[in-house]
């Protein structure tokens, strides 16, 4: 699916949203529609952090800081059209991180669903280091981007096309001037 979008200057977004919600899935496939490319931001955390995640030990902000930083850097540097991140990007403090690392604008996908809906996800995928005994501790931590204005705020109850649709119009919107 390919969408004609112009969105006037180059894009850089991060699909956040806590474990199982679908940040890798729709953040590439939103790429691909865009025509841009896109970053999985889990493949940039140290060995040290995966590693935490795995045995079920939740990393403290001091974990996240150079893990943001590098996904913000990333953003930065992306030569146009832009680039879309996936990062959970659970607490305000951690969006605020990327805003300033990344530069202006930066747009962010939030996903969200059910727990029972975040669980059934997870325990459906294969090869991936963060075990569903964590997502509880995510969804403690999560701060919801509500009022925050470069957020678009998606529930991933439905068809991956159609969250797609949803976001790239929602984008497009919240990028018109005011």
């Amino acid at each position: 699916m390919t969408l004609e979008y112009n969105f006037g200057h180059r894009l850089r977004v991060v699909v956040m949203g806590v474990s199982g919600c679908g940040k890798s899935s729709v953040g590439a496939a939103l790429a691909d529609a865009l025509g841009l490319s896109y970053l999985e931001g889990d493949s940039l955390h140290p060995d040290e952090n995966i590693e935490k995640m795995m045995q079920g030990v939740p990393l403290t902000d001091d974990d996240r800081w150079p893990w943001l930083d590098e996904i913000g850097e990333k953003l930065r540097n992306a030569p146009p059209p832009g680039l879309i991140a996936s990062c959970s990007a659970l607490k305000k403090s951690y969006r605020t991180r990327l805003r300033a690392s990344a530069g202006d604008p930066l747009y962010f996908v939030y996903l969200h669903a059910r727990r029972e809906t975040l669980i059934e996800r997870m325990q459906m995928r294969t090869g991936h280091f963060m075990p569903v005994s964590m997502l509880d501790s995510q969804l403690a931590a999560l701060e919801p981007p509500l009022g925050e204005q470069d957020v678009v705020a998606v529930n991933v109850n439905q068809s991956l096309e159609s969250v797609i649709k949803y976001a790239a119009a929602e984008l497009k919107e919240i990028m018109r001037p005011s």
